[in-house]
Protein backbone atom coordinates (compact mmCIF):
# COMPACT_ATOMS: atom_id res chain seq x y z
CA UNK A 1 0.00 0.00 0.00
CA UNK A 2 1.29 3.53 -0.75
CA UNK A 3 2.03 5.89 2.10
CA UNK A 4 -0.54 8.44 0.91
CA UNK A 5 -4.32 8.00 1.02
CA UNK A 6 -6.99 8.67 -1.63
CA UNK A 7 -8.62 12.02 -0.84
CA UNK A 8 -12.14 13.34 -1.49
CA UNK A 9 -12.93 15.11 -4.74
CA UNK A 10 -16.12 17.03 -4.06
CA UNK A 11 -18.31 19.75 -5.50
CA UNK A 12 -18.38 22.88 -3.34
CA UNK A 13 -21.97 24.15 -3.34
CA UNK A 14 -21.06 27.44 -1.64
CA UNK A 15 -18.13 28.30 -3.94
CA UNK A 16 -20.11 27.16 -6.98
CA UNK A 17 -23.01 29.45 -6.02
CA UNK A 18 -20.72 32.42 -5.35
CA UNK A 19 -18.79 32.07 -8.61
CA UNK A 20 -21.69 30.99 -10.83
CA UNK A 21 -19.99 27.81 -12.09
CA UNK A 22 -19.21 24.36 -10.74
CA UNK A 23 -16.19 24.34 -8.42
CA UNK A 24 -14.76 20.99 -7.37
CA UNK A 25 -12.17 20.56 -4.63
CA UNK A 26 -9.43 17.93 -4.52
CA UNK A 27 -8.88 17.86 -0.76
CA UNK A 28 -5.25 16.84 -0.39
CA UNK A 29 -5.08 18.87 2.81
CA UNK A 30 -6.48 15.65 4.31
CA UNK A 31 -3.33 13.60 3.70
CA UNK A 32 -1.86 12.14 6.93
CA UNK A 33 1.10 14.55 6.77
CA UNK A 34 -1.22 17.51 6.12
CA UNK A 35 -0.41 18.24 2.48
CA UNK A 36 -0.22 16.81 -1.03
CA UNK A 37 3.56 16.42 -0.57
CA UNK A 38 3.03 12.95 0.87
CA UNK A 39 2.06 11.56 -2.54
CA UNK A 40 5.29 12.26 -4.34
CA UNK A 41 7.59 12.11 -1.35
CA UNK A 42 6.04 8.81 -0.34
CA UNK A 43 6.79 7.41 -3.79
CA UNK A 44 10.41 8.62 -3.61
CA UNK A 45 10.96 7.30 -0.09
CA UNK A 46 9.51 3.90 -0.93
CA UNK A 47 11.74 3.65 -4.01
CA UNK A 48 14.87 4.72 -2.13
CA UNK A 49 14.07 2.39 0.76
CA UNK A 50 13.67 -0.54 -1.64
CA UNK A 51 17.07 0.37 -3.12
CA UNK A 52 18.71 0.07 0.30
CA UNK A 53 18.80 3.62 1.69
CA UNK A 54 19.61 3.66 5.40
CA UNK A 55 18.67 7.32 5.97
CA UNK A 56 16.57 9.95 4.21
CA UNK A 57 17.92 13.50 4.01
CA UNK A 58 15.80 16.39 2.80
CA UNK A 59 15.56 20.18 2.79
CA UNK A 60 12.30 21.99 3.36
CA UNK A 61 10.55 25.05 4.68
CA UNK A 62 7.81 22.86 6.14
CA UNK A 63 5.42 20.55 4.30
CA UNK A 64 8.00 18.48 2.41
CA UNK A 65 10.07 17.98 5.53
CA UNK A 66 7.02 16.86 7.49
CA UNK A 67 6.16 14.41 4.71
CA UNK A 68 9.70 12.95 4.62
CA UNK A 69 9.70 12.64 8.40
CA UNK A 70 6.31 10.87 8.26
CA UNK A 71 7.55 8.46 5.59
CA UNK A 72 10.69 7.70 7.53
CA UNK A 73 8.70 6.89 10.65
CA UNK A 74 6.32 4.66 8.70
CA UNK A 75 9.16 2.84 6.94
CA UNK A 76 11.46 2.66 9.95
CA UNK A 77 14.18 4.76 8.31
CA UNK A 78 16.00 7.60 10.14
CA UNK A 79 15.44 11.08 8.68
CA UNK A 80 17.36 14.35 8.70
CA UNK A 81 15.51 17.49 7.59
CA UNK A 82 17.38 20.76 7.06
CA UNK A 83 15.14 23.82 7.28
CA UNK A 84 16.03 27.48 6.71
CA UNK A 85 15.84 30.04 9.50
CA UNK A 86 12.53 31.23 7.99
CA UNK A 87 10.82 27.92 8.84
CA UNK A 88 8.09 28.49 11.41
CA UNK A 89 8.23 27.17 14.95
CA UNK A 90 5.16 25.05 14.17
CA UNK A 91 6.84 23.45 11.14
CA UNK A 92 9.92 22.65 13.19
CA UNK A 93 7.80 21.14 15.95
CA UNK A 94 5.84 18.93 13.55
CA UNK A 95 9.04 17.62 11.96
CA UNK A 96 10.43 16.78 15.39
CA UNK A 97 7.15 15.11 16.44
CA UNK A 98 7.57 12.70 13.53
CA UNK A 99 10.94 11.73 15.00
CA UNK A 100 13.26 13.38 12.48
CA UNK A 101 16.62 14.97 13.19
CA UNK A 102 16.00 18.68 12.55
CA UNK A 103 18.81 20.99 11.46
CA UNK A 104 18.33 24.76 10.97
CA UNK A 105 20.69 26.29 8.43
CA UNK A 106 20.68 29.32 6.14
CA UNK A 107 18.40 32.24 5.46
CA UNK A 108 16.65 30.59 2.49
CA UNK A 109 15.60 27.16 1.27
CA UNK A 110 18.42 27.25 -1.30
CA UNK A 111 21.01 27.55 1.47
CA UNK A 112 19.34 24.82 3.53
CA UNK A 113 19.23 22.60 0.45
CA UNK A 114 22.93 23.07 -0.31
CA UNK A 115 23.83 22.24 3.26
CA UNK A 116 21.59 19.15 3.31
CA UNK A 117 23.30 17.78 0.22
CA UNK A 118 26.74 18.46 1.71
CA UNK A 119 25.95 16.12 4.63
CA UNK A 120 25.12 13.05 2.50
CA UNK A 121 27.07 9.83 2.82
CA UNK A 122 26.99 6.70 0.67
CA UNK A 123 24.08 5.14 2.55
CA UNK A 124 21.85 8.24 2.45
CA UNK A 125 19.08 9.02 -0.02
CA UNK A 126 18.42 12.68 -0.76
CA UNK A 127 14.71 13.45 -1.08
CA UNK A 128 14.24 16.63 -3.10
CA UNK A 129 11.08 18.56 -2.18
CA UNK A 130 9.99 19.25 -5.77
CA UNK A 131 12.49 18.29 -8.52
CA UNK A 132 12.33 14.52 -9.04
CA UNK A 133 10.54 12.50 -11.72
CA UNK A 134 9.48 9.80 -9.27
CA UNK A 135 8.01 12.51 -7.07
CA UNK A 136 6.02 13.95 -9.99
CA UNK A 137 4.63 10.51 -10.78
CA UNK A 138 3.50 10.23 -7.18
CA UNK A 139 1.78 13.61 -7.27
CA UNK A 140 0.04 12.59 -10.51
CA UNK A 141 -2.03 10.05 -8.57
CA UNK A 142 -4.35 12.86 -7.49
CA UNK A 143 -5.38 13.32 -11.12
CA UNK A 144 -5.86 9.55 -11.45
CA UNK A 145 -8.34 9.77 -8.58
CA UNK A 146 -10.09 12.78 -10.11
CA UNK A 147 -10.39 11.04 -13.49
CA UNK A 148 -11.83 7.95 -11.83
CA UNK A 149 -14.43 10.09 -10.05
CA UNK A 150 -15.14 12.33 -13.07
CA UNK A 151 -16.21 14.42 -14.83
CA UNK A 152 -13.39 16.06 -16.79
CA UNK A 153 -12.95 19.70 -15.65
CA UNK A 154 -12.62 22.67 -17.97
CA UNK A 155 -9.61 23.94 -15.98
CA UNK A 156 -7.42 22.99 -13.01
CA UNK A 157 -6.27 25.61 -10.51
CA UNK A 158 -3.25 25.03 -8.27
CA UNK A 159 -0.51 26.82 -6.37
CA UNK A 160 3.02 26.72 -7.73
CA UNK A 161 6.31 27.14 -5.87
CA UNK A 162 9.23 25.09 -7.10
CA UNK A 163 6.99 23.28 -9.54
CA UNK A 164 6.63 19.79 -8.08
CA UNK A 165 2.84 19.89 -7.79
CA UNK A 166 2.55 21.50 -11.22
CA UNK A 167 4.71 18.84 -12.89
CA UNK A 168 2.79 16.08 -11.14
CA UNK A 169 -0.62 17.45 -12.11
CA UNK A 170 0.50 17.87 -15.72
CA UNK A 171 1.79 14.29 -15.85
CA UNK A 172 -1.53 13.16 -14.42
CA UNK A 173 -3.53 15.13 -16.98
CA UNK A 174 -1.56 13.64 -19.86
CA UNK A 175 -1.70 10.04 -18.66
CA UNK A 176 -5.46 10.31 -18.19
CA UNK A 177 -6.05 11.74 -21.67
CA UNK A 178 -6.84 15.25 -20.37
CA UNK A 179 -4.22 16.90 -22.59
CA UNK A 180 -6.52 19.84 -23.40
CA UNK A 181 -7.33 20.85 -19.80
CA UNK A 182 -5.61 24.19 -19.07
CA UNK A 183 -3.87 24.82 -15.76
CA UNK A 184 -3.98 28.06 -13.77
CA UNK A 185 -0.77 28.31 -11.72
CA UNK A 186 -1.13 30.72 -8.80
CA UNK A 187 1.61 32.44 -6.80
CA UNK A 188 1.86 35.34 -4.39
CA UNK A 189 3.66 38.60 -5.11
CA UNK A 190 7.24 38.30 -3.96
CA UNK A 191 7.31 34.53 -4.55
CA UNK A 192 6.36 34.67 -8.24
CA UNK A 193 9.39 33.00 -9.81
CA UNK A 194 7.20 30.82 -12.04
CA UNK A 195 5.19 33.67 -13.58
CA UNK A 196 8.42 35.53 -14.28
CA UNK A 197 10.02 32.41 -15.74
CA UNK A 198 7.12 31.75 -18.11
CA UNK A 199 7.13 35.40 -19.20
CA UNK A 200 10.83 35.19 -20.06
CA UNK A 201 10.79 31.66 -21.44
CA UNK A 202 13.51 30.43 -19.09
CA UNK A 203 13.92 29.73 -15.36
CA UNK A 204 14.25 33.00 -13.42
CA UNK A 205 15.74 33.15 -9.93
CA UNK A 206 14.41 35.73 -7.48
CA UNK A 207 16.91 37.68 -5.41
CA UNK A 208 14.85 36.92 -2.30
CA UNK A 209 11.39 35.76 -1.22
CA UNK A 210 9.21 38.70 -0.20
CA UNK A 211 5.97 36.90 0.65
CA UNK A 212 4.41 35.40 3.75
CA UNK A 213 3.52 32.30 1.68
CA UNK A 214 6.77 30.59 2.60
CA UNK A 215 5.73 27.25 1.08
CA UNK A 216 5.99 28.99 -2.28
CA UNK A 217 9.48 30.06 -1.26
CA UNK A 218 11.61 28.47 -3.96
CA UNK A 219 13.52 31.33 -5.54
CA UNK A 220 13.70 29.42 -8.84
CA UNK A 221 11.32 26.86 -10.37
CA UNK A 222 12.60 23.53 -11.63
CA UNK A 223 13.47 23.39 -15.33
CA UNK A 224 10.74 20.85 -16.09
CA UNK A 225 7.98 23.16 -14.81
CA UNK A 226 9.11 25.93 -17.16
CA UNK A 227 9.49 23.54 -20.08
CA UNK A 228 5.93 22.29 -19.60
CA UNK A 229 4.67 25.78 -20.51
CA UNK A 230 5.94 25.24 -24.07
CA UNK A 231 3.63 22.25 -24.62
CA UNK A 232 0.63 22.70 -22.34
CA UNK A 233 -1.74 25.60 -21.71
CA UNK A 234 -0.53 27.06 -18.40
CA UNK A 235 -1.79 30.43 -17.17
CA UNK A 236 0.27 32.01 -14.35
CA UNK A 237 -1.67 34.22 -11.93
CA UNK A 238 -0.10 36.34 -9.20
CA UNK A 239 -2.15 37.39 -6.17
CA UNK A 240 -1.32 39.49 -3.11
CA UNK A 241 -0.47 38.04 0.30
CA UNK A 242 -3.60 39.70 1.64
CA UNK A 243 -5.80 38.00 -0.98
CA UNK A 244 -4.19 34.61 -0.27
CA UNK A 245 -4.81 34.95 3.48
CA UNK A 246 -8.38 36.17 2.94
CA UNK A 247 -9.07 33.18 0.67
CA UNK A 248 -7.64 30.79 3.29
CA UNK A 249 -9.88 32.26 5.99
CA UNK A 250 -12.91 32.09 3.70
CA UNK A 251 -12.09 28.41 3.12
CA UNK A 252 -12.13 27.82 6.88
CA UNK A 253 -15.56 29.43 7.09
CA UNK A 254 -16.98 27.61 4.07
CA UNK A 255 -15.39 24.16 4.41
CA UNK A 256 -14.05 23.94 7.99
CA UNK A 257 -10.53 23.08 6.78
CA UNK A 258 -7.46 25.19 7.59
CA UNK A 259 -5.02 25.71 4.71
CA UNK A 260 -1.91 27.84 4.53
CA UNK A 261 -1.53 31.03 2.42
CA UNK A 262 0.35 29.11 -0.29
CA UNK A 263 -2.82 27.08 -0.86
CA UNK A 264 -4.82 30.28 -0.42
CA UNK A 265 -3.11 31.64 -3.53
CA UNK A 266 -4.92 29.02 -5.63
CA UNK A 267 -8.22 29.73 -3.87
CA UNK A 268 -7.72 33.47 -4.41
CA UNK A 269 -7.10 32.92 -8.13
CA UNK A 270 -10.71 31.74 -8.43
CA UNK A 271 -11.82 35.25 -7.59
CA UNK A 272 -9.61 36.94 -10.18
CA UNK A 273 -10.73 37.88 -13.73
CA UNK A 274 -8.76 35.10 -15.42
CA UNK A 275 -10.14 34.56 -18.96
CA UNK A 276 -9.65 30.77 -18.97
CA UNK A 277 -11.66 30.55 -15.73
CA UNK A 278 -14.32 32.99 -16.87
CA UNK A 279 -15.07 30.71 -19.82
CA UNK A 280 -15.04 27.50 -17.76
CA UNK A 281 -18.21 25.90 -16.44
CA UNK A 282 -16.47 23.24 -14.33
CA UNK A 283 -13.28 24.11 -12.39
CA UNK A 284 -11.12 21.78 -10.29
CA UNK A 285 -9.03 23.27 -7.49
CA UNK A 286 -6.15 21.41 -5.88
CA UNK A 287 -6.50 22.13 -2.15
CA UNK A 288 -2.87 21.28 -1.45
CA UNK A 289 -3.06 21.83 2.31
CA UNK A 290 -0.43 23.07 4.68
CA UNK A 291 -0.40 21.80 8.22
CA UNK A 292 2.09 24.47 9.24
CA UNK A 293 -0.55 27.14 9.90
CA UNK A 294 -3.53 27.64 12.21
CA UNK A 295 -6.73 29.65 12.00
CA UNK A 296 -5.35 31.97 14.69
CA UNK A 297 -2.19 32.56 12.67
CA UNK A 298 -4.24 33.36 9.56
CA UNK A 299 -6.27 35.89 11.52
CA UNK A 300 -3.07 37.49 12.81
CA UNK A 301 -1.72 37.71 9.27
CA UNK A 302 -4.96 39.31 8.06
CA UNK A 303 -4.69 42.01 10.71
CA UNK A 304 -1.03 42.61 9.84
CA UNK A 305 -1.65 42.86 6.09
CA UNK A 306 -4.49 45.37 6.28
Amino acid sequence: MPLHIPTPYIRSPIASRRLGRTVRLKLDALQPSGSFKLRGIGAVCEARHAAGARRFVSSSGGNAGIAVAYCGRELGVPVRVVVPESASARARELIRIEGADLVVHGASWAEANAFAQSTLDEHDAFVHPFDDRVLWQGHATMIDEMAAAGPKPDAVVLAVGGGGLLCGVLEGLVRNGWHDVPVVAAETEGADCYARSVAQGRPVELAAIASIATSLGAKRPCDAAVEWATRHAIHPVVVSDADAVAASLRFVDEHRIVVEPACGAALAALERPVPVLASASDIAVIVCGGVTTTAEHLQTLRATLR
